[in-house]
């Protein structure tokens, strides 16, 4: 009798397990301070340091360093850098956010092949390896988290500074998780999403997140079963919310 022998059962398997732990976080963490990022028109602020986390992950292999950490380091101090070339208006927004983005991704290539660091275990970083998230990930993920959490809701959040640093921790987080190519979405269209159908600031911020936490624990098991990058296929579920909530918006008139 042919046929293709059924998949196990998701939840049986501790990697499995593991990575819907981490994706809990990162789907909370993400729309939550992506709400900030949206609110003070910084949205593309996360691409550039998304760059530089790279750079933090290739200085890792290079120096032998633990890798989130070294990628957290560095891309807090990116971000900062932008906030601060950017509010002493000598050079615009969208220059300062170039002049790192171009440096971050230059510099990361230089360190790469500096450390010889061209392998797949790099490219878990570019474009996400939830499935590989150990325990010990997931208690660093689940603690800086939920201090992250805490500090975006509080009323300082909305300076940019604090709002840019957090970004920076979310995406150095996130990075196993969805990729440092594709965190940065996840940061921004749930908010729109639930921009699109929300009624006050506050249900922005929860709709957000519901719709961020969601689509990551939908991505996940559509790649489970479906063979997909679970990454990608992440970010295609949050940009399909982006739609629907376009249509319902449209159609409730």
């Amino acid at each position: 009798m042919s046929g293709t022998t059924p998949r196990t059962p998701m939840l049986e398997l501790e990697f499995m397990r593991l990575a819907f732990g981490a994706g809990i976080v990162v789907g909370l963490l993400a729309p939550a301070v992506g709400f900030f990022l949206v609110q003070r028109r910084l949205s593309l602020v996360g691409d550039g340091i998304g760059h530089v986390a790279f750079a933090g992950v290739a200085l890792g292999y290079l120096l032998n360093l633990p890798l989130v950490l070294t990628a957290l380091v560095v891309s807090v101090t990116g971000g900062l850098s932008i906030e601060w070339i950017r509010a002493r208006r000598r050079t615009a927004g969208d220059q300062a956010l170039a002049l790192i983005f171009y440096t971050g991704i230059a510099g990361g290539v230089v360190l790469v092949s500096a450390a010889g660091a061209l392998n797949v275990n790099l490219f878990q970083f570019l474009f996400g390896s939830i499935l590989t998230v150990t325990r010990g990930d997931l208690a660093v993920i689940a603690a800086l988290g939920a201090c992250a959490l805490r500090v975006a809701g509080l009323p300082v959040a909305a300076l940019n500074a604090l709002t840019v640093a957090l970004a920076a921790v979310t995406i150095a987080l996130s990075m196993r998780i969805v990729g440092i190519l594709l965190i940065a979405a996840l940061m921004v269209l749930p908010v729109i999403a639930a921009s699109r159908i929300a009624w006050s600031m506050r249900s922005t911020i929860l709709l957000g997140m519901g719709i961020g936490l969601g689509s990551v624990l939908a991505g996940i098991t559509i790649a489970y079963y479906a063979d997909l990058p679970p990454g990608g296929t992440t970010v295609l579920v949050a940009a399909a919310t982006v739609l629907a909530a376009e249509f319902w918006s449209v159609v409730r008139g």
